[in-house]
């Protein structure tokens, strides 16, 4: 090997070291591994930043946006509270979970979904009885395989097609066939299946009964008034017909109407318009009840009592933020976030010492005290993801709901029937978003996770330096030389086994790009189709379910489902070996 093969090969050593401790974010270590590239010469400065132009990190851009439309106008919520039901037992619960989320994230990025999720899961697992821990992973695992089953199911799907339009626009060969917005899908569906038949065989016996840290019994009851508009869909049905008589975990105080107020009401009573619905409830409960339509906070006086001034609120660290590394003392929340952070669960056990000197990570839950008005403004934060709170999340804006799913509708046909390429589908779709008022220009800000764009621009960068160095020819011939006796088979399954192997330690996209060279030079020198080669990077890439560090969502539910690493292993390693089977199976039975 050259020294610039080797001076690359150091430097993605050293980044993988960095990204497995989980102690810097994630772009800062994939900018810090650019940097030295860069300087010491491996790649030229157009190189470095042409990740910056590449139309999968603007295609993701965009789509954020429009799933910033989605869970705005309350579209998404209101498909997840109808789906997910009244179940009774462990596994219809895990079904009525799994299910839909799968389907869902075909088509919606799974981070959001997942974050819209997670108040949804723990209220279904108070109403079912069922341990939280024994759905949060599921969710994490069901909108990983949903993802691999659509182009636009993930960003890293969406950055492997931008590689090859790349590689297609720079003209270095004979062009490769880009994704389209069901290529991946009849891989993808039978993978998804397998995995969801996995997890609901195996859910109750591998999963742990574990109540998670701010999962607790001791909940505090709060009160909420709620005023029901014109347009509401509970006004002149009766209390027990609206729905609003057996909320699990709140009761109805009574009714303020005009200048009377209804004490000890009947299930019969008819709701009307402008009424005020006096509930009392746990924390949880009250952010169900706020996702009802056309029901809305109304101020309280003094005659209806005091709201508590501040709130303790759960939330996740993402693994992006840029807390991430700093003690809580030297981190500023209050300062950037105006919330105190009180305290700190990783693995679901109490961390020791002082909480001023706790290095928060990736995954960890905290509860944050802060004033009224937090949780609207920090919903859709890149830093953190908020799991429950007594305001609630962003009051939807119900009366967009059709518009939104107009929108994304046009977006998935125009885009599959190939009438628009995904990036300008896309690009329409987020303006169309906030033209018509479906989110704002300051939640569509919000919503875009700019940390996550840094890792994946960087990373094409990096994975332009593999190439560059020669390191990608090093690799490609050694992997060419270990497989030579079983044909493209066997280069297959070693392409799927290095990228899921990078999944373990890197984050998915900086593995996918990373690999996508060394496949293409080796499917160039042995005269293999390099199309199943690129499906098999980016399915690996997203079916890493053995760490909490393979995949965003992993680490999301990690705090608020009290999981320990040994849990990803002994539920999440079967499940890995199952997708990946099924995947190089029927990709060669497919194209070889």
């Amino acid at each position: 090997m050259t020294f610039q093969a080797w001076l690359t090969a150091t430097v993605i050593a050293g980044m993988m070291t960095a990204l497995a401790s989980n102690r810097l974010g994630a772009h800062l270590v994939m900018l810090g591994a650019l940097g030295v590239l860069l300087a010491a010469r491996v790649i030229d400065p157009g190189d470095a930043v042409a990740g910056v132009a590449n139309e999968g990190l603007l295609t993701v851009a965009c789509l954020y946006v429009v799933v910033a439309g989605l869970r705005q106008s309350g579209v998404v919520a209101r498909v997840a509270t109808v789906l997910l039901g009244r179940p009774t037992t462990a596994v219809e619960a895990q079904w009525r979970v799994v299910g839909p989320v799968t389907a869902l994230s075909a088509f919606v990025n799974n981070t959001p979904l997942v974050a819209v999720y997670l108040p949804l899961v723990s209220s279904l697992a108070r109403r079912a009885g069922v341990p939280p821990s024994q759905l949060f992973l599921p969710l994490s695992y069901a909108a990983i395989l949903g993802g691999v089953c659509t182009l636009v199911g993930t960003s890293t799907n969406v950055v492997v097609n931008g590689l090859l339009l790349d590689y297609n626009r720079a003209g270095q060969g004979p062009p490769l066939t880009p994704f389209g917005m069901f290529t991946l899908s009849p891989v993808g569906v039978p993978v998804a299946l397998a995995g969801l038949a996995w997890m609901l065989l195996a859910g109750r016996r591998l999963l742990p009964a574990r109540v998670a840290a701010g999962h607790d019994d001791d909940r505090r009851d709060y009160m909420v008034a709620l005023r029901a508009e014109p347009a509401a869909r509970v006004v002149g049905l009766g209390l027990e017909a609206a729905g609003l008589r057996h909320l699990t975990g709140l009761f109805l105080a009574h009714i303020e109407r005009r200048h009377e107020v209804l004490h000890a009401v009947g299930p019969d009573e008819v709701v009307l318009a402008d009424d005020v619905l006096v509930f009392v409830g746990v924390r949880d409960s009250v952010v169900e009840l706020h996702q009802i339509p056309g029901l809305v906070p109304v101020a309280w006086d003094a005659s209806a009592g005091a709201r508590h001034d501040h709130r303790l609120i759960e939330a996740v660290i993402a693994p992006s933020s840029p807390m991430v590394g700093h003690t809580i003392r030297d981190g500023g929340f209050r300062t950037k976030y105006g919330g105190v952070i009180v305290a700190v669960h990783r693995k679901g056990e109490r961390l020791a010492g002082k909480l001023g000197d706790i290095r928060l990570r990736g995954g960890d839950a905290v509860l944050i005290e802060a004033p009224p008005g937090f949780a609207a403004r920090h919903e859709h934060s890149p830093a953190f993801h908020l799991v429950s709170g007594p305001e609630g999340p962003l009051l939807p804006r119900h009366h967009r709901a059709w518009v939104a799913a107009a929108i994304f509708l046009a977006f998935v046909v125009t885009s599959a029937a190939g009438w628009l390429a995904t990036l300008h589908a896309a690009l329409l779709a987020a303006v169309a978003m906030l033209v018509f008022g479906c989110t704002t220009l300051r939640v569509a800000r919000q919503t875009v996770d700019w940390p996550v764009l840094v890792v994946i621009g960087a990373g094409i960068g990096v994975g332009k330096a593999v190439e560059a160095s020669g390191l990608a020819a090093v690799v490609a011939d050694a992997a060419l030389g270990l497989t030579a006796g079983g044909g493209p088979v066997w280069l297959l399954a070693g392409v799927y086994a290095l990228t899921w192997a990078l999944t373990s330690v890197l984050s998915n996209t900086a593995a996918a790009v990373l690999v996508f060279p060394v496949a293409l030079r080796a499917a160039q020198a042995s005269g293999v189709a390099f199309e199943p080669l690129a499906m098999a990077i980016a399915m690996a890439a997203s079916c890493e379910f053995t760490t909490p560090i393979g995949y965003q969502t992993n680490l999301m539910v990690q705090g608020p489902g009290g999981y320990r690493l040994g849990d990803y292993l002994r539920f999440g390693g079967p499940l890995t070996l199952i997708c990946g089977i099924v995947a190089v199976t029927l990709l060669a039975a497919r194209y070889y």
